[in-house]
């Protein structure tokens, strides 16, 4: 059994079972048979039709939705709401890339050997999906990788953060609840760790999405069946440029929306502020004074606008690192334990370039500033480090905007917005270090298929 606890408070909410080795054997035999049955694959139109039932019936438990999210995982409420707008939003968009999906003529009768034929491609299920999530967005991480597999027609068994099971459970009884017969959508809570890895590496499966440390996910794509292809999401320590030009009255709520949003719980959440001297002081001032206003406090709770970590130990060692970049140096602005999981948002400013802080993705209420003089100093800087997913700038000079764009080392760069924002139906990936493949709900439809080409010779 494991205990679901409350991230604030760390009050019980439920027990659940846990599956051992027999359980994850059956669901793979399970999800193996459905996938070689292609008599039994559900149309499109059949696989569209449970993806608008299940939007409407989680749309129909939107703010319970909203609940569990806050009490489980820590997510203020209001923010849990518009996670789960975007969950149901993202079920959508999974529907409608079936209306435009489809494969390519291949031109044939370019040379002799290839007249009197035709070809073209369609896409095919990959085959069986194991789907790893994390705590941090326990519904809307769940629906990127269920509904592309939903949309697709790959089977799929999902294991949520242990954290954080309980809006995957309810989800996916919704889908079940929305149509979809028994075996093409399950899930795994594993009585122990060495299963989640059972489940990643086993022959059967066909793509592996994982969300969640880069640790864990290099070590499991390199110990992959042959032949299993996978998308691995983790994290990054976010560049955000403040140029000379930067408009302060505008800018100070996005950066601080950015560094705080979900307590730093987010893989692109702002964590390195880069600010030019001619602004940094009037910079530190005006934020700190927004910091300062932020609500902290019980996640249930409408008006809260930081809550708490996931963990006990996750705020202990938040709160190490604040200390080991104040002891070398960095002057830190705020913070302050509120109980065992909540910290008060927290500057540092200058800490050493050296430090955890600057150097690792601190996934807590911090967000680090340290001052430049010209702009290719604090490019340099943000480009500096073996991660690289979302960066921003902040400016109203076109040339250093578009300057900043193409060579902040990035997948994608905000231009006054801060590095956190998000779209589902945009492609969201890390480099290097921060991610393999790319995700985002159309993008990960195409990772779960398999092209397969058709070529007709005329008699």
């Amino acid at each position: 059994m494991i205990e679901v606890v409350q991230a604030f408070d760390r009050k019980p909410i439920a027990e659940l079972p846990t599956d051992e080795a027999s359980a994850l054997e059956t669901k793979l035999e399970t999800a193996r048979a459905r996938f070689q049955d292609r008599a039994a694959w559900l149309q499109p139109h059949e696989r569209m039709a449970v993806l608008h039932r299940l939007a409407g019936l989680v749309e129909q438990q939107r703010e319970a939705f909203a609940t569990r999210i806050a009490r489980e995982g820590g997510k203020p409420y209001t923010d849990a709401l518009v996670e789960t707008d975007r969950a149901i939003d993202g079920i959508r968009n999974a529907a409608d890339l079936l209306r435009a999906r489809g494969g390519v003529e291949i031109p044939m009768g370019l040379t002799a050997a290839s007249e009197n034929r035709r070809a073209w491609t369609i896409k095919e299920p990959i085959g069986v999906v194991a789907a790893i999530s994390a705590f941090n967005h326990p519904l809307n991480l769940i629906v990127h990788q269920i509904a592309p597999a939903i949309a697709t027609g790959c089977p799929v068994i999902v294991k949520p953060a242990m954290t954080t099971p309980l809006s995957c459970l309810e989800l996916v009884k919704l889908v079940h609840e929305a149509g979809m017969p028994d075996g093409w959508v399950q899930t795994l809570l594993p009585e122990r760790g060495e299963l989640s890895q059972a489940l990643a590496t086993d022959p059967r499966v066909a793509f592996l999405s994982f969300i969640g440390s880069a640790k864990v996910g290099w070590r499991l794509r390199s110990i992959l069946a042959p032949g299993t292809r996978c998308a691995l999401e983790h994290g990054g320590v976010a560049p955000v440029i403040v140029d000379r030009s930067a408009d302060l009255d505008t800018i100070i709520e996005p950066i601080a929306k950015g560094s705080y949003y979900h307590a730093g719980q987010v893989c692109v959440s702002v964590q390195r502020i880069y600010v030019h001297a001619e602004l940094r002081q009037a910079f530190i001032e005006r934020f700190a004074a927004r910091v300062e206003q932020l609500r902290v406090g019980d996640p249930t709770h409408a008006d809260t606008e930081v809550g708490p970590l996931i963990k006990p130990d996750e705020a202990r060692r938040v709160e190490s690192w604040i200390d080991e970049a104040v002891a070398a140096g960095g002057r830190q602005i705020g913070g302050a334990r509120v109980n065992e999981t909540t910290l008060r948002p927290t500057i540092l400013v200058d800490p050493p370039r050296d430090a955890k802080v600057s150097t690792y993705e601190i996934f807590g209420p911090v967000a680090c500033i340290y001052g430049y003089d010209e702009i290719d100093e604090a490019i340099v800087a943000a480009n500096s480090l073996p991660v690289a997913f979302q960066a921003s700038i902040f400016t109203r000079d076109l040339e250093v905007a578009f300057d900043a764009a193409e060579r902040l080392d990035a997948s994608a760069v905000m231009v006054n917005d801060h590095s956190a924002f998000r779209t589902d139906w945009m492609p969201f990936a890390g480099r290097r270090e921060s991610g393999y493949g790319v995700g985002g709900i159309p993008y990960t439809a195409h990772e779960m298929t398999a092209e397969k080409m058709i070529v007709f010779k005329r008699q």
